[in-house]
């Protein structure tokens, strides 16, 4: 009646380096680009997870690296940036940081929870109101002389609980009971 559960779903079969591998690749393009290409790990992520949350920041990272190109563009400045320019770059170069650091929290953590087996099978009987959890009977090894013998089931000892005034008034009795028996047998 009750079974051992359905198995755990394995993850595909993949190796941990091609996790590993992708996301270095993915880091090192965001990083040699200065940040312009940080869209390019949230997209992976938002791809692999296909969570909503994941696809909002996708949407948000690309958002503020045109936004940041555009105060770049705009810069009057000849040899150094003036302010539009100044401000774009802290744009950049802080979306770069965030996205990375995200990317790589989020990407691990995926990964991490497949390989975790979700379901672990039947976990026995478990105990309920009060009542005494059953034992199941020990398992019976038979010798190879006893195959032909009927098992011999072994119970297991009772719960040991704390003696009742009564069980030591019964004591008493059945000694006075067999010091009588004791005479009896010695008198007659």
């Amino acid at each position: 009646m009750h079974g051992h559960g359905y198995a755990p779903q394995q993850p595909p079969p993949t190796s941990g380096g091609t996790h590993v591998t992708l996301r270095v690749m993915f880091v090192v393009l965001a990083v040699v680009t200065c940040g312009l290409a940080a869209w390019a790990p949230m997209l992976r992520l938002a791809i692999v997870t296909r969570k909503s949350y994941d696809w909002g920041l996708f949407g948000l990272v690309t958002a503020l690296d045109v936004t940041a190109l555009v105060l770049i563009g705009v810069d009057p400045g000849e040899e150094e940036f003036q302010q539009p320019g100044s401000a774009g770059m802290v744009i950049l170069l802080s979306t770069l940081v965030a996205a990375i650091a995200y990317y790589l929290f989020a990407d691990i953590r995926h990964f991490s929870r497949l390989r975790q087996p979700q379901y672990l099978g039947y976990a026995g009987p478990q105990p309920t109101y009060g009542y005494p959890q059953q034992q199941a009977p020990a398992p019976v090894h038979l010798q190879p002389t006893q195959l032909h013998q009927p098992p011999v089931q072994q119970t297991p000892p009772p719960p040991t609980r704390p003696a009742p005034a009564r069980i030591h008034q019964v004591q008493a009795e059945l000694d006075e009971l067999s010091d009588y028996l004791r005479k009896q047998e010695g008198g007659s």
